[in-house]
């Protein structure tokens, strides 16, 4: 029987760890203008993998130095909270700052932001990729 596989950042790479279910889809990608990037706008997002290693979201990419973000920081500090829409729902996010945004940029070749989906926001309804 195949292990169920996570995808903590939206239209990334897949993890078969058992402790990323609680982060499945916690994280996903948008452009400077606040659209989210799935799978069909940014093929290259497929490529970057991530895992779960002593409390921290590690992403890899060809080409690219690991980014290690913190999985449980305490979403306090409102100037980096935000709202997306995906398809049509309001999505309350808070900004993983100015290192992930560069990594991100840098590997996609657009800007670009990683954003974690707000602890306090109810269930996100992904819309399908195109």
């Amino acid at each position: 029987m195949n292990a169920p596989a996570y995808q903590p950042i939206a239209e990334c790479g897949q993890t078969t760890q058992p402790q990323a279910q609680a982060y499945h889809r916690r994280w996903l990608v948008a452009n400077d203008a606040g659209t989210w990037l799935n799978g069909s706008l940014c093929p290259r997002l497929a490529e970057i993998s991530v895992e779960l290693r002593l409390g921290y979201l590690v992403m890899k990419a060809p080409g690219m130095l690991r980014m290690d973000i913190p999985l449980d920081v305490i979403e306090d500090d409102d100037s980096v909270r935000y709202q997306i829409q995906l398809g049509d729902q309001t999505v309350d996010v808070v900004d993983e700052g100015e290192l992930a945004a560069a990594w991100m940029s840098n590997f996609l070749q657009i800007p670009c932001r990683l954003l974690k989906v707000h602890p306090d926001m109810d269930a996100v309804r992904w819309p399908q990729a195109a």
